[in-house]
Formats: structure tokens, C-alpha cells, sequence
């Protein structure tokens, strides 16, 4: 698992690993915390 920042527009905001959306700032209306992508990302 390696993440990358991938440039978006229209304030689109996803946190994206291994091609799976993990984080979706469209779906949920607001940016995540900092917890909330550490958890996904350690698999909690």
C-alpha cells in the first residue's frame, strides 16, 4: 500500500488506496479527521 496525491478540481477531496475509495469529502459533506484515514488505513 503506497498513497499518492492525486490533483483534483471542484473540491473534490477522496482518499483513494489500492484503487478503493477510502474517504469521500462528495459523500459525507465535510473533510475527514486525522483518525479516521490513520484507522482506514491500518485497517481498524
Amino acid at each position: 500500500m503506497k498513497p499518492t496525491l492525486k490533483k483534483g478540481g471542484g473540491g473534490v477531496f477522496e482518499v483513494v488506496v489500492d484503487g478503493v475509495v477510502i474517504f469521500s469529502k462528495h459523500a459525507v459533506g465535510r473533510f475527514p479527521e486525522h483518525r479516521e484515514v490513520l484507522d482506514k488505513l491500518s485497517g481498524r
